[in-house]
């Protein structure tokens, strides 16, 4: 059995494409047809509808150039299904036999790969190894049965490079047919993924070529503050399912809250092997499951522990002026250039605070404005609302969490002692053969592109 062509007398008959647009959160789907589960909720995403066909669920995925805006004021034009990138969740229940129509939009051949799926070699989705490539303007099926539970990826396995690059990839959530000892009900299930992108500030469309310095880190392709907040009620059981199809490592740290690594590619992990962690790494082409118990109200910041990942398009190779001292050298260069600003003396929290041109479609470098003003942020990151109001089901934006009295740090202005201080120069293990004749001293400077990270 493998993926095989649909003719024109059969294509009348297929489900309707269903197209999303809009870069929302959508609310989960609750199944209206077909066994019943607890649905997902996809971050700025939504889950693909079906229809039931003599016991077959069938999809419908449309191959296609979308528009994706991957923050207010900023679009990139990628490829990507049914009208977003990445492309609609697929939601099934262990056992069940999917029937999944691909029409292809694209201006090159494609084809579709089931990440982590069981399924015939005819249906794995290797074009010239277990299947023709799909044309463009042609429509191919796929069918075999969800045979495990747990949480997969879909892409291209044709010109992978350049179709990944350009923001092909979605997510596949196979649910438990009865109940399982290594899954546990929660109340809130989230999934998102990872994914990179080099687009040039101005500029829409990514460059294809990249292989390692991306300098936008999105989830989901949306960047900070794009992102929408995790919204919990107090006490929820919660997961995040988090797929890793970018092309290095991702440390994901949540705060305030231990949690679980309950599940990975391979399925549930058996409950021996879990304990309690607040960072997990989520390697290439990985997915990694984790569940915690929302027990501590507040906004929990949410992000890859990679600083330079919540940061938005930047300059790689800028060298660092902290400390440069510009007084007289900017005096100078702005009788020539009267527009020319500092950069970077003091750091880089200066350039959240400039109302500096940008050009057009770009995102700023670090932004996001909180309660307390700017977060300075940017990439991978998002919020975690907890909150004991928040009503069963309900997935709203609450709003800022409203701290309780004396419970926020501020500045304090009484008396001070003098603070103990680390003098740098330590011992060693044994003396050297000779000494220098004057101390060197060297300053830090940061590293000037993402190379072997």
């Amino acid at each position: 059995m493998a993926a095989s062509a649909v003719s024109r007398v059969a294509m009348a008959a297929l489900p309707e494409p269903v197209i999303q647009t809009s870069p929302n959160t959508m609310a989960p789907l609750v199944p209206n047809s077909g066994r019943a589960y607890n649905p997902v909720v996809t971050l700025n995403g939504w889950t693909l509808p079906w229809r039931m066909n003599q016991g077959v669920k069938e999809f419908h995925l449309v191959a296609e150039p979308v528009v994706r805006e991957m923050a207010p004021g900023f679009k990139a034009h990628l490829w990507g299904y049914n009208g977003q990138s990445p492309g609609p969740t697929i939601e099934v229940v262990e056992g069940d036999r999917v029937r999944i129509f691909v029409t292809n939009k694209l201006p090159e051949h494609t084809s579709i790969h089931w990440h982590g799926q069981r399924l015939p070699n005819g249906m794995d989705g290797v074009a010239g190894l277990n299947q023709p490539a799909i044309p463009s303007g042609k429509t191919f099926v796929y069918e075999f049965v969800a045979r495990r539970p747990g949480t997969f990826m879909y892409h291209p396995h044709a010109d992978e490079m350049t179709q990944m690059a350009m923001g092909m990839m979605g997510f596949w959530v196979t649910h438990p047919k009865v109940k399982n000892d290594l899954i546990d009900e929660v109340q809130r299930d989230f999934c998102f993924l990872l994914n990179a992108y080099d687009i040039d500030p101005g500029s829409y469309t990514p460059k294809i070529m990249t292989m390692l310095d991306f300098n936008l880190w999105s989830w989901n392709s949306r960047i900070f503050p794009g992102i929408d907040s995790l919204n919990v009620r107090l006490n929820d059981k919660v997961r995040i399912r988090i797929g890793n199809l970018t092309m290095t490592n991702h440390p994901i740290h949540l705060h305030g809250h231990e949690f679980l690594v309950t599940g990975t590619d391979g399925g549930p992990t058996p409950k021996s092997t879990r304990w309690h962690e607040v960072t997990t790494d989520v390697a290439v082409g990985q997915m990694r499951q984790i569940e915690f118990l929302a027990d501590e109200e507040g906004d929990w910041a949410f992000h890859c522990h990679k600083s330079h990942h919540t940061m938005n398009a930047m300059g790689h190779n800028v060298p660092t002026l902290i400390g440069v001292d510009h007084r007289g050298i900017a005096k100078k260069i702005n009788n020539l250039i009267p527009d020319y600003m500092v950069m970077g003396e003091r750091g880089m929290a200066d350039m959240t605070e400039m109302e500096m041109p940008i050009p057009d479609n770009t995102a700023a470098m670090m932004t996001g404005q909180g309660p307390f003003g700017s977060v300075e942020m940017g990439g991978m990151f998002s919020v975690l609302k907890v909150r004991r109001n928040q009503k069963p089901g309900d997935y709203k934006d609450p709003g800022w969490y409203k701290h309780p009295e004396g419970t926020v740090a501020h500045e304090y202005t009484g008396p001070l002692t003098e603070p103990a201080r680390f003098k740098a120069e330590g011992g060693q293990s044994m003396p050297r053969a000779q000494m220098p004749a004057k101390t060197t001293e060297v300053k830090v400077r940061k590293p000037s592109s993402h190379s072997n990270h």
